[in-house]
């Protein structure tokens, strides 16, 4: 589930000296050049050859990387509140002959359609199986698989080190599989998110990374990717040097090792004052925002919101079902329960009920549902 937290208003030469220069001859001079052209120093052979490298590696790997566009229901603004639709743009890679693709869980995860672009047009319907959206990462599986797709290779990212050269593949606004290069500037463990389900390792890169990059594969210089591109940091909204990408190893772990649920749900917590001001019986809930199309979460009867409001500066959606309970467990005003909640979920087997208690025009309701038919 994806959340957000609302407790109220956010404050979210030096000088005089003379230096006399040495004497050098032509001949030493010469000799010094013709050193530097041996080693390739003063010729920019070095740097042609890395060009090349680079150029051939893309040639390699740019067959496994998708262009991943989405549609959903949106509401229009507060005068309105229109239903429109609105499609969505990302990026994504293949990594396997089954057709798993690996992208960013913010681009996929309350949307109601996914198609995945591969070169030269080739459009495929896909669902989405798994998502993470504390860690920003989820799992496509397409509806067919054509005959000449490109697998990528997973490496290992505890092996890459900070001033390793990187590059990245995506689809900034919308321009597909278009190469950027940078460094890998520093590696992050974020311990301590809101509603996180555990330490989230994260690499951070000069690569240029803007709108449309989201989901897209990270490589390192032997063609592995090493990681997903999950966001920027920016004060202008275009890219300035903060791009960060979730390690491939945390991604594996937790698409392709591990259990985990979608529920194509989007939600904000709401605590504390505002909590009251919904009048929600407990410390906190969970407001439903959006509902993806044929996800779990609408086969379970879960509402999204309705009408466009601004609380604490913040835009959201109201109307919806403020969820009480999932499985049992309250929802708390820190997130924590979240963990408890996705290992209840992700623990869930064919013929479990899952049962979510949740405020509904100012009554308590309880939805159930048989997992195998969500």
């Amino acid at each position: 589930m994806r959340q957000k937290i609302i407790k109220g208003r956010p404050r979210t030469s030096m000088a005089g000296a003379e230096m006399t220069k040495p004497a050098i001859s032509y001949l030493n001079l010469t000799g010094r050049l013709t050193l530097l052209l041996l080693l390739g120093l003063g010729s920019g052979a070095g740097t042609y050859a890395n060009a090349q490298e680079l150029r051939d590696l893309f040639r390699q790997v740019k067959s496994s990387v998708v262009t991943v566009r989405t549609i959903k229901r949106e509401i229009t603004s507060q005068s309105k509140n229109e239903v429109v639709i609105v499609p969505g743009v990302g990026a994504g890679v293949l990594i396997s002959a089954e057709g798993k693709v690996m992208t960013a869980a913010h681009v996929v995860h309350a949307v109601d359609r996914v198609i995945v672009e591969f070169t030269e047009g080739r459009e495929i319907p896909a669902q989405v199986i798994a998502s993470v959206i504390t860690a920003d990462v989820a799992l496509l599986k397409l509806d067919w698989v054509p005959t000449d797709a490109v697998v990528a290779r997973l490496g290992d990212s505890d092996q890459a080190e900070v001033g390793d050269q990187v590059f990245v593949i995506g689809a900034p606004y919308g321009l597909n599989r278009t190469l950027t290069v940078g460094h890998l500037s520093a590696r992050y463990t974020h311990k301590n998110l809101v509603g996180g389900l555990r330490a989230v390792e994260m690499l951070q890169t000069d690569a240029a990374v803007n709108k449309g990059n989201s989901g897209g594969p990270m490589f390192n210089m032997k063609g592995e990717v090493i990681g997903i591109v999950s966001n920027l940091i920016s004060r202008s909204g275009g890219f300035e040097g903060l791009g960060f990408a979730v390690t491939s190893n945390l991604a594996r772990r937790l698409l392709l090792e591990q259990t985990t649920y979608w529920s194509g749900l989007e939600g904000i917590i709401i605590a504390g004052k505002i909590a009251r001001i919904f009048n929600v019986p407990q410390e906190a809930g969970l407001l439903v925002q959006r509902i993806a199309k044929g996800s779990p979460a609408e086969y379970l009867g879960l509402r999204g919101g309705s009408t466009r409001a601004t609380i604490s500066d913040v835009d959201i959606l109201v109307g919806g079902d403020i969820i009480l309970t999932v499985a049992g467990y309250e929802i708390s005003g820190d997130g924590t329960d979240f963990n408890k909640i996705h290992a209840r979920l992700s623990a869930l087997r064919p013929g479990s009920q899952l049962i979510v208690k949740a405020l509904r025009g100012g009554k308590i309701i309880e939805l159930s549902a048989e997992v195998a038919k969500m």
